[in-house]
C-alpha cells in the first residue's frame, strides 16, 4: 500500500515538512572518537568532499549535511523503515545552496509518497546544525507537465 504523506485536513498542494537539529558537540565527539571513517556509512564520498577544507572536516558542514538528510526523510513520513543514510545524497550546488537526490530506496519511498523531489535548506551556528525540507509532490491526476 502506498506510503502518500498523511495529515488532518491533507489534500491537494499538501506537504509533510520535515526539521532535524544537530549538535555540533556530538558530531565532534563521534569524529574524535571514531574518525571519519565513521561518517562515511552516513555520507556518500561527494558528500564529504563537500564537508572537506584544507585543514581538514568542517564540522558545521557535516552537521548541516546530517541534518538536512534526516529532515528530508522526515518528509516521507513512512513508518517503520529506517533511514536509508546513503540514499539521500546532499550536495552543494555551484550557486552555495543544498541539492537533495534520492537514490535506490529514498527514491522508491519518495515515489510510493507521491514525491517527485526534495528541496532542503540548512542553517548553523556554532554549537548546532539545522535543516527544513519540504517535498515537491507530483500531480496525482497527472494532468500538469
Amino acid at each position: 500500500m502506498p506510503a502518500r504523506p498523511t495529515a488532518a485536513g491533507s489534500g491537494l498542494g499538501w506537504a509533510n515538512l520535515g526539521m532535524d537539529i544537530v549538535s555540533v558537540k556530538r558530531v565532534r565527539r563521534l569524529l574524535e572518537d571514531h574518525g571519519e571513517r565513521f561518517f562515511e556509512r552516513m555520507l556518500d564520498p561527494g558528500e564529504l568532499a563537500d564537508c572537506r577544507t584544507s585543514s581538514g572536516i568542517d564540522l558545521l558542514s557535516l552537521c548541516g549535511r546530517i541534518a538536512a538528510k534526516e529532515a528530508a526523510f522526515k518528509t516521507l513520513r513512512v513508518q517503520g523503515r529506517f533511514l536509508p543514510w546513503r540514499d539521500i545524497v546532499v550536495r552543494r550546488s555551484d550557486g552555495g545552496w543544498p541539492l537533495v537526490e534520492l537514490r535506490r530506496t529514498a527514491a522508491e519511498m519518495a515515489a510510493e509518497s507521491g514525491i517527485t523531489d526534495i528541496t532542503v535548506s540548512i542553517s548553523h551556528d556554532v554549537d548546532y546544525a539545522v535543516a527544513v525540507a519540504a517535498p515537491i509532490l507530483g500531480d496525482p491526476s497527472g494532468l500538469r507537465p
